[in-house]
């Protein structure tokens, strides 16, 4: 039996003060065809990935808040992953795992939810909008369902635009972690309406 969604305070975040999310720019800008064989052989080893793990620093940006965490992602098949949200002291604040036909949440209180919509459940609980299914496609440099493409002159993506049921997400690549193989993405920031969320990845482990 599916727990009931409230409206919760659990998600006791930090103002982005605390932290420092330097943009990082890439040398080099330029645009290059998606056919371009640079492109279609990092995609190809990207997409070849599926076990993996990352973690690093979490921003949430509106024009009414600001907030901060600590992120671990695990991806543990290509449809099961795990998201663990922390405070500065290494408490867990949320736990998300996902995997085919079921979402479960445990917050700060260690109470559970579940559901079969990662996304909803995350807005019911918290009011932030992140767009799970495609960023974690985003988050590996994969451009997801996204058509509007530009690219480094490594073949990398450098920024996407998505309209996608009449909303539009604009992804930009910061940062490349040239220290993992294939290249990962190091910082990106996440665009929709006034809404802003940064990924400052720390490393990345290969399963």
């Amino acid at each position: 039996m599916k727990t009931p969604l409230r409206t919760s305070s659990f998600i006791k975040l930090i103002p982005l003060a605390s932290v420092l999310l330097t943009a990082c720019t890439l040398t080099g800008t330029g645009e290059q065809s998606g056919a371009s064989p640079l492109w279609q052989s990092h995609e190809q080893q990207v997409k070849a990935l599926t076990q993996y793990q990352t973690r690093g620093a979490f921003a949430y940006l509106t024009d009414s808040q600001k907030l901060y965490a600590r992120f671990f992602w695990q991806q543990q098949t290509p449809e099961q992953y795990r998201l663990v949200l922390t405070n500065p002291l290494g408490n867990t604040v949320m736990e998300l795992n996902v995997q085919p036909g079921m979402v479960q949440l445990v917050d700060d209180k260690g109470q559970r939810y579940v559901s079969d919509n990662a996304e909803k459940m995350i807005f019911e609980l918290t009011g932030m909008t992140i767009p799970l299914e495609n960023m974690r496609q985003w988050m590996i440099g994969l451009p997801a369902d996204a058509k509007d493409l530009t690219f480094t002159p490594e073949g990398q993506l450098k920024k996407i635009t998505l309209d996608q049921n009449g909303q539009r997400w604009t992804v930009e690549y910061r940062n490349y972690d040239t220290k993992a193989q294939p290249a990962l993405p190091g910082l990106i920031e996440i665009s929709h309406g006034d809404e802003r969320i940064k990924l400052k990845m720390d490393d990345w482990t290969r399963q």
